[in-house]
């Protein structure tokens, strides 16, 4: 894509303003966002380094903070070492999740402050998984209700994990 300034060169910086309830959205090269960078109150600067950052993670503090696989170790799918990924900051493929998952564990735990992905589930997709979602977040506060000895509650919560685990059964038997 082309910058909308200049024409001339690469977009690399895509800007999206919100006043007003009005939308702008703006695509421009480096150049172009130097100079007209004083129009946006941004606070991260165009040479911002995604990448770098995840480096930097990805270094451990101490040299015993992470046990990094052996640099010999690559991924079976591309061929990234783990000292090619700590370099880039970046993965090759899916399989390198898998390949470097003890020593990525701790840098997404630090990250995220949590190593599972727990986020959010497409409306038009996600049906099933977030029935699923929803019944672990029952069967969490029936524990907490058995826990604090609140009886009653717990049995409702019993039947509703009940009831929403036969209507999954029902959904899923229909796919």
């Amino acid at each position: 894509m082309l910058c909308e300034h200049c024409r001339e060169r690469q977009a690399s910086i895509h800007i999206t303003q919100v006043v007003n309830d009005k939308r702008l959205e703006l695509n421009l090269c480096t150049v172009c966002y130097q100079k007209e960078a004083g129009k946006f109150n941004l606070l991260v600067q165009p040479d911002f380094n995604f990448h770098s950052i995840l480096a930097g993670l990805l270094q451990p503090e101490a040299p015993e903070a992470i046990q990094a696989p052996v640099a010999a170790d690559a991924c079976r799918n591309c061929g990234l070492t783990f000292s090619d990924v700590s370099k880039a900051g970046q993965l090759g493929c899916s399989e390198c999740y898998e390949q470097f998952a003890a020593a990525l564990e701790p840098v997404l735990r630090r990250i995220h402050g949590n190593a599972l992905h727990v986020g959010k589930v497409p409306r038009r997709t996600g049906g099933q998984v977030r029935a699923r979602k929803e019944i672990e977040g029952l069967r969490a506060r029936l524990q907490d209700a058995i826990r604090r000895e609140a009886y009653e509650e717990a049995a409702r919560l019993r039947d509703e994990i009940r009831r929403r685990e036969k209507d999954l059964g029902r959904e899923g038997g229909e796919s």
